[in-house]
């Protein structure tokens, strides 16, 4: 059972989760759709470019909240301080999903920052 569970896992024959969303990470039915829309709690994509673009990055956070208030909200800590004021210029000037990214700094109980 589980075998067969695992082989329709993000298809069309997934009664559960929607295959839309599994597929392309949005779905036409929106709040409405009768199935799961599961959404991740990181992205590699955002790491990888974090530490690409601006420093070694020590640790990340997608939030994952319930609440409308939290969502869309990354933390992420950089090792080296400057590393983090340099991505806090540059993320203030980008766009996300139709939305302006609104970075700052944070203060971390070490010497390093997160933004």
């Amino acid at each position: 059972m589980a075998e067969y569970l695992a082989s329709i896992f993000g298809t069309e024959k997934d009664k559960v989760n929607c295959s839309f969303y599994f597929k392309i990470g949005a779905c036409r039915h929106g709040d409405r759709c009768s199935r799961l829309h599961n959404k991740p709690t990181f992205s590699q994509e955002v790491f990888t470019e974090m530490e690409e673009k601006y420093g070694e990055v020590e640790e990340m956070n997608v939030c994952d909240n319930l609440g409308d208030h939290l969502v869309g909200n990354v933390y992420v800590k950089f090792r080296r301080e400057e590393d983090a004021e340099k991505a806090v210029i540059d993320l203030n000037n980008r766009w996300f999903n139709g939305q302006p990214i609104h970075a700052e700094l944070s203060p971390a109980a070490s010497a390093t920052s997160c933004i």
